[in-house]
Order: structure tokens, then sequence, then C-alpha cells
């Protein structure tokens, strides 16, 4: 899955786009400038190929939504957190709504997914995840990020929990630099609940996080068979797609350059590589993986399209939309208080 460079797509991304080896494209807020606008790339990517490509987007709320108004600006996920430590019932239909929300703006101009939630527990270390996380308690995260789901699955959108098996033992921002959890396997019990209870019900991606985990695997999660099959596909009998963070990333470069890292991620067990930011690397990841071709993949992909979905102005007009938007203002006037436990 690839990302572009502007608010429509150039010549040179189309022939990407038509290589049967790409599946689809993350969009950013540079590829955002309005409605219409965005409509229309989106129309063109799924134009690109039969059949259409993915489009995805990370539009999880707080500082991490790409999208601009008419979008609802959705609070931090850490709001919800909040409020559940004050009235749970009020934070758990909360976080329905905003899935729904989230997920039902997404469909009506036809993105196919938002790569959210995050259900990282909050530690107090990783800064990059910070207030993108729902709480630091697993049985917090996990109900609240349940809600989530069912909320997005209403409006038509399949989930993706972020990020396998977590990102919050770690300081480092796998971005800039490697990162590495020193904890034990059975240490991690608390970190993986969310994953245990999503996929019990239904989760239809899960995102690997470049992080290593040297007292299991000396390689990061993303590049790890243990991880990938031992533990998310045989132990935790996750049947969905599974999606490699960006191979851009600097905590990927540990296993060699981005071609590489996409064949590995590959054998590891991912789907679904993300490779953004970087795009002289395209074509040579391109023609790395060849002619590479995973039936079992294609299956998990192509359940990750979008559904049903409403037109913008019927969205809008509708009383789901507008009593959604009245939850998700409420919820951004909830205080900050800090989370314990």
């Amino acid at each position: 899955m690839i990302d572009l460079k502007g608010t429509s797509v150039a010549e040179e991304e189309l022939a990407w786009l038509k290589s049967p080896v790409v599946c689809g494209v993350v969009l950013f807020g540079r590829n955002f400038e309005s409605l219409q606008q965005l409509e229309r790339l989106v129309a063109a990517i799924h134009a690109a190929r039969e059949p259409p490509l993915l489009v995805a987007v990370d539009q999880e709320g707080g500082r991490v939504q790409r999208f601009g108004e008419p979008f609802t600006r959705l609070p931090t996920m850490r709001s919800l957190g909040h409020l559940y430590d004050e009235d749970m019932a009020q934070a758990l239909t909360a976080a329905r709504a905003f899935g729904w929300l989230m997920a039902a703006e997404l469909r009506a101009v036809d993105v196919d997914l938002s790569f959210a939630p995050v259900v990282d527990l909050d530690l107090g270390l990783a800064d990059v995840i910070g207030d993108r996380a729902l709480h630091s308690s697993a049985t917090a995260v996990s109900q609240l990020a349940s809600e989530f789901a069912t909320g997005a699955h209403q409006a038509g959108m399949v989930v993706t929990a972020k990020h396998f098996p977590t990102h919050a033992g770690v300081v480092s921002d796998t971005h800039t630099e490697s990162a590495s959890d020193p904890r034990e396997f059975n240490d991690l019990w608390d970190d993986l609940q969310p994953y245990r209870h999503l996929i019990s019900s239904r989760l239809d991606a899960v995102m690997v996080a470049h992080i290593s985990f040297p007292a299991v695997d000396p390689l990061p999660a993303s590049f790890s068979s243990w991880w990938l099959k031992e533990q998310l596909r045989n132990e935790l009998g996750f049947g969905g797609a599974i999606v490699s963070d960006d191979i851009a990333m600097a905590a990927a470069n540990v296993v060699g350059d981005c071609a590489e890292r996409a064949l590995k991620a590959i054998a590891a067990g991912c789907d679904m590589i993300l490779l953004c930011n970087s795009p002289g690397e395209i074509p040579l990841v391109i023609d790395a993986l060849g002619d590479y071709l995973s039936p079992p993949s294609q299956l998990h992909l192509i359940r990750l399209r979008g559904q049903r979905r409403q037109e913008w102005e019927a969205l809008r007009s509708s009383a789901t939309w507008r009593e959604a938007r009245r939850t998700i203002k409420n919820l951004s006037a909830t205080p900050q208080l800090r989370l314990e436990g």
C-alpha cells in the first residue's frame, strides 16, 4: 500500500497503481483539499484497477486526523478513557458513536478504511502514542475498542487494531529510531488482552509495530514469524488481515533496505505492507516483489473493502449523524482527568 504526493494521481503514480503487487493507497493531509477534490481522488484510485484498490487513511481523532472540515473534528481517543472513569456506560455509548461517525463520514466519500483504533495501553512511556491511547487499563481499552468497532461496522467499515503486539512499553518513536521492549512474554498479558477480546468478537485487521521484544525474538514484530504466525495466527486465532506499519520508518531499517523489508515482512506473515513518504523506494519495492501472489492474503484484503455508504448530504441530514455529532461534542468537553491504574 503506497501513498501519493498531492491532491490528484500523477502519471507516474498511476503506473504504480496498475502494478499487481500494489493493493491500495493510504492518504495523508497533503492529499486533502476539499470534499469534492477528495471524492475525485478516491474515485480515480478505485478506477485505476479492477477489482478496485483499497483506499485507507489514519483518521483516529485528536492529533492524528488527516481530513479536516467539513469532516467532524474528532476528539482524542483518550477522551473516551476520561469519560470511562466518570461514567462507564456513557463512555461505551460514546465509543460506539465515535466509531460510527468516523466511519460513516469516510464511507460517504468512499474511503474503505481508517487504521483505527489504537489499543496500546497507556503506560506513560510512549509519547508518540500519548493521548492516542484509550486508557491504562486493559479491561477499559478492550471494552471501549469493542464498542468503537461495533460503531464502525454499523457504518460499513472494517477496523484495524494497532500497534501489535504493543507500543506501550517503549519510549522510542519508531518513526525516527529503533525501539525495543525488554519485557518477558508473560509480562505482556495485559497488552495483548484487547486483541484477545476483539478477536473473540470480530477484528478485521491488525497493524504490526516495528518494535522488538528480545526476550522472545530479536527481530521487530513486523518481521517476526514467531509473533505473526505462532502468536497472532495460531495462539490468538486471528483470521483477518495483518498489516505492517510503514516499512520506511527508521525502526524497520534493522533488516535492510525497503525492498528487503518488504520481502521479510511478507515472509513473516504480513498480508499487506505500508510504504509511505518515500516515493523513490516504490519502484524498487515493486521490482523486488516481482510476480508475488498470495491467494490467502488477497482474500484477507478483499474483506477490507468498504461496504454500504450514504452520500455526504444524505448522511449529514440524518438523525443518526446529528446525534453522533452531539455525543462527540459532549465528549470533547469532558474534563481531562488524569488516568490512574
